[in-house]
C-alpha cells in the first residue's frame, strides 16, 4: 500500500502530514516532539557533524564552531542555485544542501510512522519568481529533482494557498467565498476559492479555485527591509564619503542584510574593498564596525537579531536593538513606525496583488466571506493591521499559520494517491 504525505518545505519552517486511519489530516513530530521544523542546517566543525531545525540553531547561538544554511527556499529559480559555499575543505551546491534537509525530514517521518515513505505531494508557492514563467517551472523542476533525489518515487505538487483553503474547509458548514492570504518566509501567495461541505468531497476542485495570484515578498524580505532602514546605517549605509561627492556603495549592505547572500562578504576581497570603502568614508568607524563584523563572521547572527526584533514587534510599540561587535555595540531603537515604514512598498505590493486576484476572480472586497490568513508573516501588525482594514466585513480566520499547509498537503496526497 503507497503511504502518500504532504511535504511543506517552508523558507522558514517545515512540516509533514498525512491522513490517519480515522481519515483526520495530522502533522508528523518532527523534532522533540514538536510538529514544525526550522528550515535550518549547522555544519559543526567541532563534531564535524550536521545538525538540523531548532538544534541547528541552539548549536549556531551557542557560539559553535560552524557554518548555518538557511532561507534555502528563496534560491529556487534564481541564478544563486548553481552557486556552492564552502564547508571547510568541501564545496556544498545550494540543491544538494536543499537535499540533505529534505532527506533528513524524510528519514523524521519515517522513524515516526515506524514504515518508509515514497509518495508526497510538495506545497509550492504560487510564484517562485515574479513574472518569469520560464524561472518559475525551472524552480519546480529543481525542487521536483531533490525530492526525488531523497528516494520519493512519486510526486506531486499543490499551490500552498490551496493546501491552507482545503485544511479550513473541515471547518465550514455551508458555502462561502474565501480569499487564501499566505503570508511564509519568502512568497506571499493568494487564492479566491469556494468552499463548503459538499464541495469538500470532490477530489477534483479545479472549478472551485476562482483565482490565484503571487508575489514574491515575505518574511526574509521584511528583515532585509527592517536591517536596510534601521540597522545598516549604524555601520555607514546612506553616509557619504570624505569629499562629499558619492554616498558610500549600498551592494555590501545589501549583502549583509539577506541571508543567502551573506557568505558573499566572507571573502578576501571584500574585506579589501570595504577597507577601501573605510579610508574614503566620512564616518569610518561605522565601516570599521561593520569589518570587524564581517571577519569574526557574525553576518548571519546579525540578521537573526534583526528577525528577533521584528518579532518583538508583534507584541511591543518599540524595542531596543543591540547587536555586540567586538568591544562595540551595533544599536539603534526600533518602533513600529519604523517597522511600518520600512515595509511600506512591500505591503503596496501585497495590497496591488490582492486586487489583481480579485479581479481574477471577477469578485469585489464586498464578495469575500472569509479572510484567511497563514503563514507566519500574517502576524507582522503592519500586514494584519491593512489586511484587516481591507475586508472589514469578512470573516477573519486565523489559521495554524505553520501547520495549516501541511495538513491541507496531506489530505491532497490522500485524495491523489490514496
Amino acid at each position: 500500500m503507497t503511504l502518500a504525505c504532504g511535504l511543506d518545505f517552508g523558507t522558514s519552517n517545515s512540516t509533514m502530514g498525512r491522513v490517519g486511519a480515522d481519515g483526520i489530516p495530522q502533522l508528523l513530530a518532527l523534532e522533540d516532539g514538536k510538529q514544525t521544523i526550522p528550515s535550518v542546517l549547522f555544519f559543526g566543525f567541532e563534531d564535524d557533524a550536521i545538525h538540523f531545525g531548532r538544534e541547528a540553531v541552539a548549536e549556531y547561538v551557542t557560539g559553535a564552531d560552524g557554518r548555518l544554511m538557511r532561507s534555502l527556499k528563496s534560491v529556487l529559480g534564481t541564478a544563486l542555485i548553481g552557486d556552492s559555499t564552502r564547508v571547510r575543505a568541501r564545496s556544498y551546491g545550494f540543491i544538494e544542501i536543499l537535499g540533505i534537509f529534505i532527506a533528513e525530514v524524510k528519514r523524521r517521518a519515517e522513524a515516526e510512522l515506524g514504515e518508509a515513505v515514497d509518495t508526497v505531494v510538495c506545497g509550492r508557492p504560487v510564484h517562485f519568481v515574479d513574472d518569469d514563467p520560464v524561472a518559475d517551472a525551472e524552480a519546480q523542476k529543481q525542487l521536483e529533482g531533490a525530492v526525488r533525489a531523497q528516494g520519493f518515487a512519486h510526486v506531486d505538487f499543490q499551490f500552498e494557498p490551496i493546501a491552507a483553503a482545503l485544511d479550513y474547509e473541515r471547518q465550514v458548514n455551508s458555502e462561502r467565498l474565501a480569499l487564501i492570504v499566505d503570508l511564509g518566509g519568502g512568497t506571499s501567495d493568494f487564492s479566491v476559492i469556494r468552499v463548503s461541505p459538499e464541495r469538500a468531497k470532490a477530489v477534483d476542485r479545479g472549478g472551485d479555485i476562482l483565482s490565484t495570484a503571487g508575489v514574491h515578498v515575505g518574511g526574509t524580505d521584511f528583515d532585509r527591509l527592517l536591517s536596510m532602514t534601521k540597522v545598516m546605517p549604524e555601520l555607514g549605509l546612506g553616509t557619504m564619503t570624505r569629499d562629499g561627492k558619492r554616498h558610500l556603495p549600498v551592494a555590501p549592505y545589501y549583502d549583509l542584510s539577506t541571508w543567502h547572500r551573506i557568505n558573499r562578504l566572507y571573502n578576501a576581497q571584500a574585506l579589501r574593498d570595504l577597507r577601501g570603502t573605510m579610508r574614503e568614508a566620512r564616518a569610518p568607524e561605522r565601516v570599521d564596525m561593520m569589518i570587524e563584523l564581517i571577519e569574526d563572521r557574525l553576518g548571519h547572527r546579525l540578521v537573526g537579531a534583526v528577525e528577533a526584533a521584528k518579532i518583538e514587534l508583534s507584541d511591543a510599540d518599540a524595542t531596543a536593538f543591540a547587536f555586540p561587535v567586538r568591544d562595540r555595540l551595533v544599536e539603534t531603537e526600533i518602533d513600529i513606525g519604523d517597522l511600518t515604514r520600512a515595509l511600506a512598498a512591500s505591503v503596496q505590493r501585497i495590497e496591488d496583488t490582492i486586487a489583481e486576484t480579485l479581479k481574477r476572480a471577477g469578485v469585489d472586497i464586498g464578495s469575500i466571506d472569509s479572510l484567511i490568513l497563514t503563514g507566519g508573516s500574517t502576524q507582522v501588525p503592519a500586514i494584519a493591521g491593512r489586511l484587516r482594514a481591507l475586508f472589514p466585513e469578512a470573516e477573519l480566520v486565523r489559521t495554524d499559520v505553520l501547520g495549516s499547509v501541511g495538513l491541507g498537503l496531506a489530505m491532497d496526497a490522500k485524495r491523489k494517491f490514496g
